[in-house]
């Protein structure tokens, strides 16, 4: 028995990029979509968040 017995297994990632897919139904690929359609959105807000704010910092600093 190691330390690692002791912690709770982490569930596999819902989509790992580059992974095989011909093993999935039109239906698992359909939802694979939408879930990287959602990570896509995410990520675009916060990009924006972060463009804000360094636009908000260039404006203060500028003389």
């Amino acid at each position: 028995m190691t330390i690692d017995d002791d912690r709770p297994q982490m569930p596999p990632p819902a989509h790992v990029v580059g992974q095989d897919l011909s093993r999935l139904s039109v239906a698992e690929l359909r939802a694979r979509i939408g879930l990287l359609h959602e990570e896509i959105a995410r990520i675009e807000e916060t990009l924006r968040l972060k463009d804000d704010v360094r636009s908000a910092a260039d404006s203060l600093f500028k003389f």
